[in-house]
Formats: structure tokens, C-alpha cells, sequence
């Protein structure tokens, strides 16, 4: 039966879903009879534990890898880079500083997600098992940064203030110590407060699966939420809101297609490429329209007018 943080669903019918990376050392070190098919062999095994369809690592079978999601991610580092630079000469834009670290923070999540999902390490490698966890930590920290921009939209704090930042880098800080923590927990088995029990009999951790699956999708939701707030009640303003509901449609199908599509594109080309190219598409624009709602109820420099007495 199924319980609730048990990953062993998502790692079967999800191709290159980069948590199931945490669980095959466990899974090596303590129960091979739990490895089928490709995911028994490392030296060639996909992303993830016994997916139904999955990218083989590169060299095996003439595999290249993930190479779709590969090319993505390194076009989306890219554009990333340029919402940072465009951010930046905003200066007199409220929550600049906040919006920008949050951009940041995205632009580092890219290349983990290509190393994770590429299918470059072996499965159960130190290397891919080590990045696997940084990666959860940046993703949970990402999503605080997003929510943290929605708080200091309220003007709660003055923004780019050290009343601001201190929480800010704090918070953020604390979710991505605690989330490498606990992913670095179940991957290498430090102790088994957070990973599955001793002998390994699933692929469960309640904390993982909160901190990666749960805590993104509900600092997005209460992110929109409060986007909402600020520009219908604060700002009295319409035209905005079409961009925060914009950028939340696109992030809800970047999430539909990487759990249900998936695995049928990758059934589809005979697991040469899988949705996992569709959705980091689909984030990347997610996050660009974000930018454009930030630009659209902020001002890009102080009114430098002199004023002249009549």
C-alpha cells in the first residue's frame, strides 16, 4: 500500500524525476532484489529506480543522454542571465534586490537540473548522489525566495533594507541547509531519521518528499495569492494581474506535463527524449512572465525632475 511520502509511485512512472536518484544507493546497499530491468545494471541505468520508460546514461546503447532537456536548460541558464542583467538596471524598482536573488537562485537550480536529469553519472555514484542533494536544497530555497518576493511586495519591510534581507537570506539559507541535509540523509544514509527504514523496503521519506514535492507547489500557490492581494487591493490595478495568472497557468502545466506526459513522450520516442525538456520550457517562461508582472507595477527610476517654485 501506498503511504503518503512514498516515492516509489513517482519513481515508476516518472522518467528523469532527479529525487529517485537519492534512493538507488540505498537501494544498492541494502536490497538489489528492489532493481528490474535497466536500473539493475548502474553502469547503464536511467535516472530514477525501475522507471517504466527511462533515458539510458550516455554511451550505453548509443544513448546521448537526456540530450533534450540538456539543450534546454543550457538556453534557459542563458535567458536566465539576461532577466538578472535586465533586473538589475531597474534600481529604482521595488523589491529589485529580493526579485534578483530569486533569479539567481533559478539560474543555479539550471545546471543541477542538467546534471541530475542528464543522465551523465552512474545511478548510486557518490558524484550524482551529492549533486542530487545540493539540487533538492536549491529547489526548496528557490521557492522560498519566490514566496519571500510576495511578502516583501506587501511592503511589510522596506525592501532591499537590511529589515528585509536578514529574514530573507535567513529563511533562505535555513530551507537549503535543511533540505541538502535531509536529501544528503537518505542519499548516503548518515542515520535513518529522515531516509527509510534499515532494511531498505521502500523508497520513502516523508521530510524529502514534503520539502520537494509539497513545499513548491504551496509557496507558489500562496505566492499568487498574495500577488493578488497587493495588486487588486494595494495597487488598485488590473492589467498586472493577467501576468501573475499568466505565469501560474504556465507553471500548472509545466507540472501536468512532467507527472502525466512524461512518460508518454518518452514511450513516444522510444526513450530517446522525455517531457522533461517541456517542463524546464515551460518553467523558464513561467519565470520570465514573472518578470515582466514585477516590471509592470514597479518604476524603473527615481523621478529625477527639478522643481522649480512658481
Amino acid at each position: 500500500m501506498t503511504q503518503f511520502g512514498d516515492f516509489a509511485p513517482l519513481c515508476h512512472t516518472v522518467p528523469s524525476y532527479p529525487w529517485c536518484n537519492l534512493f538507488y544507493r540505498q537501494i544498492v546497499d541494502t536490497n538489489t532484489s528492489l532493481l528490474a530491468n535497466a536500473s539493475a545494471n548502474a553502469t547503464i541505468a536511467p535516472v530514477g529506480v525501475n522507471p517504466q520508460c527511462g533515458i539510458l546514461r550516455v554511451g550505453a546503447d548509443g544513448s546521448v543522454g537526456n540530450i533534450a532537456n540538456i539543450v534546454v536548460c543550457a538556453i534557459s541558464i542563458l535567458f536566465t542571465l539576461l532577466l538578472i542583467y535586465w533586473t538589475s538596471r531597474r534600481r529604482a524598482a521595488v523589491g529589485r534586490v529580493e526579485i534578483r536573488q530569486f533569479f539567481v537562485l533559478y539560474l543555479l537550480t539550471l545546471p543541477f537540473q542538467l546534471v541530475t536529469t542528464g543522465a551523465f553519472l552512474e545511478q548510486g555514484s557518490t558524484a550524482l548522489t551529492a549533486v542530487t542533494g545540493v539540487h533538492a536544497g536549491l529547489v526548496a530555497a528557490t521557492f522560498w525566495a519566490l514566496l519571500a518576493n510576495a511578502i516583501v511586495s506587501t511592503q511589510v519591510v522596506e525592501d532591499g533594507t537590511l529589515s528585509s534581507l536578514i529574514p530573507f537570506n535567513f529563511f533562505l539559507l535555513a530551507f537549503f541547509a535543511a533540505t541538502t541535509y535531509i536529501a544528503l540523509d537518505v542519499g548516503f544514509s548518515f542515520t535513518h531519521v529522515f531516509g527509510p527504514s534499515d532494511p531498505l523496503s521502500s523508497e520513502r521519506s516523508v521530510p524529502l518528499f514534503v520539502l520537494t514535492s509539497i513545499w513548491p507547489g504551496a509557496a507558489a500557490i500562496i505566492y499568487f495569492l498574495i500577488m493578488l492581494y497587493v495588486v487588486l487591493g494595494m495597487l488598485n490595478e488590473v492589467r498586472p494581474v493577467w501576468y501573475f495568472v499568466l505565469a501560474m497557468v504556465i507553471f500548472v502545466l509545466s507540472q501536468l506535463d512532467f507527472f502525466l506526459l512524461n512518460k508518454v513522450i518518452c514511450k513516444g520516442t522510444s526513450a530517446k527524449v522525455d517531457g522533461s525538456f517541456v517542463a524546464t520550457i515551460l518553467e523558464t517562461a513561467a519565470v520570465g512572465v514573472l518578470y515582466l508582472a514585477w516590471r509592470s507595477i514597479t518604476e524603473e527610476t527615481w523621478d529625477d525632475d527639478v522643481y522649480y517654485p512658481r
